[in-house]
């Protein structure tokens, strides 16, 4: 039986992320982490830019007080995605189910199962993705951790590029209407705006205003064709 084409993308994407794994692994240990530690926090936080800033705060030698306050501005936007990943979740679906999906509410999962036109198939599309990045992410944290310098930065080699352009693939089915093109386009707009007078973090979580103003102006996206509500 060939493969499900959103549990194709979640493969995809969950390698694609495993390579910034290994660059939060080499960023972990050279900051002061051991190896479990850094394990530890890909398994637990599970959120990558939250990571990168609390390890690139403690590095630099900020408190862990700093650290952790600057990991809760960056992942603060995953209890916006809750909201609607919540209405992917199937009737009577049991209580631990539920807790792994909130662990795997991030960016990458939400993307992709709110992207597929066929509801029947957003969840499943949703676990996929979470589960994928996730194996692949603290994979990738590990032979990081080990690795250390002897891996060099991925950076240098172009892979830094593999994630934002993951990510803009998944965006692109809400880019073809109006509401989802005025919402990146506000959101990016505001995030530009702000870089220069505010702290690393609430651009990001500012950016979710564009949201806020495509739905006022236009409504929300329409629902994929022969949805009904």
């Amino acid at each position: 039986m060939p493969i499900q084409p959103h549990r194709r993308d979640a493969l995809v994407l969950g390698i694609a992320v495993g390579v910034f794994g290994i660059a939060f692994g080499v960023l972990a240990t050279t900051s002061g982490l051991s190896v479990a530690q850094a394990v530890a926090m890909s398994v637990l936080v599970f959120t990558g830019a939250s990571q990168f800033a609390a390890a690139s705060v403690i590095g630099a030698g900020g408190s862990p007080a700093t650290a952790l306050a600057s990991a809760l501005l960056l992942s603060a936007r995953n209890g916006f995605y809750g909201i609607g990943v919540a209405k992917l979740i199937p009737p009577g679906t049991p209580w631990w189910k539920r807790l792994v999906t909130a662990q795997l509410t991030i960016d990458e999962s939400t993307a992709l199962g709110l992207a597929q036109a066929d509801p029947a198939q957003r969840y499943d599309a949703f676990l996929a993705g979470g589960l994928s990045v996730f194996v692949f992410w603290n994979l990738g944290t590990l032979f990081g951790a080990l690795g250390g310098d002897a891996i060099g930065d991925p950076a240098a080699l172009g892979l830094d590029a593999a994630f934002p352009a993951g990510f803009i693939a998944l965006m692109m089915p809400a880019l073809r209407h109006r509401s989802g093109l005025l919402a990146a386009v506000a959101g990016a707009g505001i995030a530009v705006a702000l870089i220069p007078f505010t702290r690393p973090g609430i651009p990001v979580l500012a950016s979710a205003i564009g949201a806020v103003i495509a739905f006022v102006a236009l409504g929300p996206l329409p629902e994929p064709a022969g949805e009904t509500a």
